[in-house]
């Protein structure tokens, strides 16, 4: 039996999530922007989603505006906050962000909009003081995520936002909460753009939320129709957004049973690795880190023979980012963090999730011993 140990990348469906979409890819299949009744039926459906997430995240149904995942509501966040009105605002975003956000900074520069990119320390953290002394006017957005998908570490969004708004009130702060949100006691209120996707918390594919805090001016990114208020224009994958509400509540609701069975686990994991082999070391700070993820550095050993091992004996884990699979390139989190590209290839992800068990710890830590050539 697989032991999934790559919750990071995608998680499976949680129990009663396809029963509850099932209804809105068969016969309740109307376009929720028609007036009959079938679309009605389906307009219903997805109100009360935006209904539920709300109430999960803490915010006003008429915030939640729904996309088709996090990479596609990071843009609309990056982009959307700094170009409204025909405006080319700044944006200031950090060195680990994903390439969601990176690469719309990127477009945004191409735009000639100023971009500033602020540096992380060797355990990935970021210095508040930095960020809010290199906003200015010029500045629209400042883009840092709840957590590294890569390492899990955690940034202290809240303090930097009331640091960034204390410099400059007129700044928009977004946050990227994907891999967060499953674990973390977060709300929506703590900043002014806020993104979750379906899939890391037990929903499906293709289907993300941007919350958008009342008042904050966004520029689309998706033209056309001008659904979800003019923000996001596109017919509305209703099943999803109802199989992300469902979603969205279970992992709210089993948020603390996680926490204790996915700490559990990590402990065990890290423990019984590391009495084995000292020389292994863990990439971010205990304190300051995800319980769902154990990012390792296993010096001399390269991470792919190690994944395929891994996947033979049953484990699924990943050297990072599923985004860069394959990529030729070094992680640029680690590289960003200190790391040569020779190190940086002898680090592994495993990411805890919903399905795990204590025991699963020990499982991964004999695998993975098991996987690697003696000392």
């Amino acid at each position: 039996m697989m032991l999934y140990l790559d919750h990071a990348a995608t998680t499976p469906m949680r129990p009663g999530v396809v029963e509850a979409m099932a209804p809105y890819l068969e016969d309740r299949f109307g376009n929720p922007s028609g007036v009959h009744g079938v679309s009605r039926e389906a307009k219903n459906a997805l109100e009360d989603a935006r209904e539920r997430v709300a109430d999960a995240l803490s915010c006003r149904p008429l915030e939640v505006v729904f996309t088709g995942g996090g990479t596609e509501s990071d843009n609309l966040a990056v982009k959307g906050a700094a170009l409204p009105g025909g405006r080319r605002g700044g944006v200031l975003t950090i060195a680990t962000e994903h390439e969601a956000v990176l690469e719309s900074a990127r477009f945004l520069e191409r735009l000639e909009c100023p971009v500033t990119i602020v540096g992380v320390d060797q355990l990935g953290r970021i210095d508040i003081d930095e960020i809010a002394g290199s906003v200015d006017d010029a500045t629209a957005v400042v883009s840092v995520m709840w957590a590294n998908n890569e390492t899990g570490v955690i940034h202290p969004v809240e303090e930097i936002a009331a640091a960034v708004r204390e410099a400059n009130p007129n700044i928009v702060v977004h946050s990227d909460a994907v891999q967060a949100v499953v674990s973390e006691q977060l709300t929506a209120e703590a900043v002014d753009l806020l993104t979750v996707a379906g899939h890391k918390v037990g929903g499906p594919k293709g289907v993300g939320v941007l919350v958008v805090k009342e008042g904050v001016a966004l520029e689309p990114v998706v033209h056309g129709g001008g659904q979800e208020l003019g923000r996001r224009s596109g017919t509305h994958n209703v099943a999803g957004a109802v199989g992300m509400a469902m979603a969205l509540e279970l992992a709210v609701a089993d948020r603390k049973r996680l926490r204790a069975d996915v700490a559990d686990a990590r402990r065990r994991f890290e423990t019984a690795v590391k009495a084995e082999r000292p020389d292994v070391t863990v990439n971010a700070p205990l304190d300051s880190r995800l319980v769902q993820h154990s990012h390792l550095r296993i010096p001399g050993i390269r991470n792919e023979t190690v994944l395929i091992r891994l996947d033979q004996a049953g484990v699924a884990a990943s050297a990072g980012s599923a985004c860069q699979s394959g990529a030729s390139s070094p992680s640029h989190v680690l590289t960003e963090m200190g790391l040569t590209g020779a190190e940086a290839r002898e680090c592994l992800r495993f990411s805890f999730g919903w399905t795990t068990v204590p025991e699963d710890g020990e499982q991964a830590a004999k695998a993975l011993l098991a996987a690697l050539p003696p000392t």
